[in-house]
């Protein structure tokens, strides 16, 4: 089993399109991010995916907040079969699991069993965050936890929020050049990278294989002046892309065309009016559109 996951980690995989024919810059594969619909638990929301037309989902195996919703898949053998068993009947996939954040004092190994249940899962990617101003140190620990990954056949994507001691693009990218190995990975967050200024022109000068997925999401184009101001809109008041102030076509045309787009877009207002399962349906809907109208084909995406 750890051989396939290797094999599956270091091969291209090629995954069947559906039948009906798609424009090429419809051809993406899209993924709906836990934290859009935090309220429906593991199973719910891959039955959501299914029923709004996703491919993947993205599960939150870990508490981010002392005050969300919390699944205890890893722990609970019996929603773990009742999730592995939605995944099955619906036909939809697991993207990504998350989320390792690994700070001053923390130990990779305690990721252990959440990367052996993502890998049971079928995930393909950890989102990972490094909280920590040493940059010596939280290289060792994204190093430590790659490694960890190896044999599961899963990456290990490092992710930048704006007010942690990882915050911006150029940081994200002294950690992946230092640590060196094949199964890290950068993921680009739309909200994250405008709000940390980060540059598309240094962005397309990046690795390709370091991008294996993009969060994608579009926000108020006024940006708040202070840390908890930033939290709460990543994490009440995203927007589908073209409704907000975020270059969503430069920064996703900086990257691979053929990678799949988690939407990550929790909507606290609209969901208190139409329930999660309907914002998770508006939003493939929102993105694809925008999408289809504003992207270039993708011959003409960056390199």
């Amino acid at each position: 089993m750890a051989a396939h996951r290797q094999r599956r980690l270091v091969a291209t995989t090629v995954i069947p399109q559906p039948p009906a024919v798609r424009d090429d810059r419809q051809a993406h594969e899209y993924s709906i991010a836990h934290l859009s619909a935090l309220s429906l638990s593991p199973p719910e929301l891959v039955s959501a995916a299914a029923d709004a037309g996703y491919d993947y989902v993205g599960i939150r195996l870990t508490r981010v907040t002392p005050d969300e919703p919390h699944y205890p898949i890893a722990t609970d053998p019996a929603l773990l079969r009742e999730t592995k068993q939605r995944l099955a009947d619906t036909g939809i996939r697991v993207l990504d699991i998350e989320l390792a954040r690994i700070g001053p004092h923390d130990d990779p190994r305690a990721f252990q069993r959440y990367l052996e249940v993502g890998a049971d899962l079928g995930a393909r990617h950890v989102i990972t965050q490094l909280p920590d101003s040493n940059r010596d140190r939280k290289t060792e620990h994204f190093v430590q936890l790659c490694d960890l990954a190896v044999p599961l056949g899963l990456t290990i994507d490092l992710e930048f929020p704006s007010w942690t001691e990882t915050p911006n693009l150029s940081e994200a990218t002294h950690v992946l050049r230092a640590a060196d190995r094949p199964n890290a990975g950068m993921l680009i967050d739309l909200l994250h990278f405008a709000r940390s200024h980060s540059s598309i022109e240094e962005l397309r000068a990046l690795p390709r294989e370091w991008f294996h997925y993009a969060h994608v999401c579009d926000a108020p184009a006024r940006v708040p002046s202070t840390v908890e101001g930033l939290i709460h809109t990543a994490r009440y008041e995203r927007l589908s892309p073209g409704e907000g102030g975020i270059d969503v076509h430069g920064i996703l045309a900086a990257l691979p065309p053929d990678i799949p787009y988690a939407l990550e877009i929790p909507r606290a207002s609209l969901a208190a009016q139409l329930g999660e399962r309907e914002c998770v349906r508006l939003a493939l809907n929102a993105t694809r559109r925008h999408l289809t109208e504003a992207l270039p084909r993708s011959g003409q995406h960056g390199p």
